[in-house]
């Protein structure tokens, strides 16, 4: 099975522009073999925390006709896309989280995940999450994370524990501390845990951050199998031998 992390330059707040973007993303990925695409955080709207305070409209749910040329993208190349987001919850004080919608081959929704640890100015904009996110496709168990949640070994630890495979963690890294980030958080959880690890990540501006790109994916022994560019949109695409 082929999995795929996919990074751009997300348009500040258009979740339609956005959404095309992926969509355009999720048939490029499935013209190269991918069953499953996975998108950075907050990427439908870019990392724009004062705009998501400000503009209730920004928040999605996963049958918002703005997802729909995602959910389309999906159906027609029968592959899954990981959609990172702001979306309403029903507890979290009013709060939205930052979640993962996950769609499948169908278009219909998999599974939700809310992200659980929040970094820093999050947590006055967002509710974290309170369970782990997972689903399954083609016989493969997938763990769903966003960025600051690969920080914390138990996740990972919890994904491995429950016979997960592969590890995707929507993110924004920026130049300056990205690759170093990366050096020490995603080879070490996939080797630490024997998973695939998938990290999508922006690409250019992404609210007051340069997005360093270098989107990858790496293999249970840490060794790296696919790197985007720094400095440019594009597709990681690894395999990942199914059971």
């Amino acid at each position: 099975m082929i999995v795929a992390a996919a990074q751009f330059t997300s348009e500040p707040g258009s979740v339609e522009a956005n959404a095309r973007r992926m969509a355009a993303q999720v048939r490029e990925a499935a013209g190269r073999g991918a069953r499953v695409t996975v998108f950075a955080e907050l990427a439908l709207t870019g990392y724009e925390l004062e705009l998501l305070t400000q503009d209730p409209s920004l928040l999605v749910t996963p049958g918002d006709p703005r997802l729909e040329p995602v959910r389309a993208a999906c159906r027609e190349t029968a592959t899954a896309a990981v959609v990172n987001c702001a979306a309403p919850t029903t507890g979290g004080g009013g709060r939205p989280a930052i979640a993962s919608f996950v769609f499948g081959p169908d278009g219909a929704l998999l599974t939700r995940y809310d992200k659980q640890h929040l970094y820093e100015s999050e947590s006055g904009v967002f509710a974290p999450g309170r369970g782990d996110g997972r689903f399954e496709l083609d016989g493969v168990r997938f763990a769903l994370a966003t960025c600051f949640d690969s920080h914390f070994p138990e996740i990972a630890e919890r994904a491995a524990d429950d016979k997960c495979r592969v590890y995707l963690a929507s993110s924004l890294y920026w130049k300056g501390n990205g690759e170093r980030e990366r050096a020490a958080v995603y080879p070490v959880r996939a080797k630490d845990h024997a998973l695939y690890v998938v990290l999508a990540n922006h690409v250019g501006q992404a609210g007051p951050y340069d997005g360093c790109g270098l989107s990858g994916v790496w293999g249970p022994d840490g060794t790296a199998l696919a790197e985007a560019a720094p400095d440019a949109a594009g597709l990681a695409l690894a395999d990942v031998p199914t059971p």
